[in-house]
């Protein structure tokens, strides 16, 4: 049975009573919201131990009427009868509560700003870029998320060569984290007369939404500038010079969007600005805590062909964790759980074996 650490435990719960206390009292509303962000944050892992504690309690009251000689002989073998089911259930809520304690990933509430390009093998590059934007578009559709393309710049042959969208919902950046990186694809072009299969690439970088309280932009720190800008698949020029391109200077960071309202341009120009820079400093601070932050799960690193999509074999294989399914169909329609599942499964792995080293 795993060792859990009950001094965290209790601290835990007596954290949450006082949250739930204070939330009682009638705070204002800033204050009431700032208090269920955090019980909201809590409120998991508290009903694990609790579920745990009672457990124990029970397995304690089974032990002591199976010693207690003033207990008549059936009740002893009704305990005796119930401590191995009790002592099993112990055992697996130990597993998931040990889980449950891991230090959280304060960017795992918060939506994410995803972004794809394609890489190498041409005009192929783009349509698979393409794919692998509708793949995640309906696994977001599936889980109740909202997509919302922030740029696009269309591929030669459909598809894109560069593509940046927010999705806001429950869990976000927790699920998509795992997907920056370079993903590669095996298959037969649709222009190609002999059959040969093409290997082509994108990369995709997953990045976590940042609020203005978490990044602070000063405005001596950027440089706007306005252009005119094409339409919707440039198929018209607006009259009016309504695109932004966004500098930041310290860092060298550029963002533009294009759409037809210049305030809106605005807008999400610095909400991609305020993501890439709230990366830029997790980053920072992972590679002082671990030098061999390349080596971990969820590292963002995007230089890592992480995933390979083989239409001919109908397979997909992320390289990460030697995981190979034979139903690219139903993953490049959105179906990801089962790819994603694994991937935050060998993340906890790994972050239980660092606890215990």
């Amino acid at each position: 049975m795993a060792i859990l650490p009950e001094n965290t435990m209790t601290e835990i719960l007596r954290r949450a009573d006082q949250l739930q206390a204070e939330m009682a009292s009638g705070p204002d509303h800033e204050t009431y919201k700032r208090l269920a962000t955090e019980w909201s944050g809590l409120e998991d892992v508290v009903a694990g131990i609790r579920t745990y504690r009672a457990a124990e309690q029970e397995l304690a009251d089974l032990r002591d009427m199976l010693s207690d000689p003033a207990s008549d002989r059936e009740m002893r073998d009704l305990a005796a009868s119930e401590i191995g089911e009790v002592e099993s259930r112990l055992e697996t809520l130990s597993a998931e509560l040990l889980i449950l304690l891991l230090p959280k990933d304060a960017a795992d509430a918060k939506g994410a700003i995803l972004e794809i390009r394609a890489g190498t093998g041409g005009s192929e590059a783009g349509l698979f870029a393409g794919d692998l934007f509708r793949m995640y578009q309906r696994y977001a559709d599936g889980r109740g998320w909202k997509v919302e393309v922030l740029e696009a710049s269309d591929g030669e042959a459909g598809g894109y060569r560069e593509v940046v969208a927010s999705v806001k919902g429950v869990g976000v950046f927790s699920r998509l984290k795992f997907e920056s990186g370079v993903h590669r694809v095996q298959r037969v072009p649709a222009t190609e007369s002999q059959g040969r299969i093409h290997t082509s690439a994108a990369t995709v970088a997953v990045l976590p939404e940042a609020e203005e309280v978490d990044i602070d932009i000063r405005a001596e720190d950027i440089r706007i500038d306005t252009m005119r800008s094409s339409g919707a698949g440039g198929q018209h020029v607006n009259t009016t010079d309504s695109a932004v391109r966004i500098t930041h200077l310290p860092t060298g960071i550029v963002v533009t969007s294009s759409e037809k309202s210049q305030h809106q341009n605005r807008a999400r120009a610095m909400q991609v600005l305020r993501a890439r820079l709230f990366d830029m400093e997790r980053s920072r601070l992972d590679a002082e805590r671990s030098a061999d932050r390349k080596a971990q799960i969820g590292s963002g690193d995007r230089s890592e062909r992480i995933r390979t999509y083989n239409f001919p074999q109908g397979r997909v294989t992320d390289h990460r964790i030697n995981l190979t399914l034979y139903k690219l169909d139903r993953v490049i329609e959105g179906e990801m759980d089962e790819l994603v599942d694994a991937l935050v499964a060998d993340d906890q792995a790994a972050r239980l074996a660092a606890m215990g080293s």
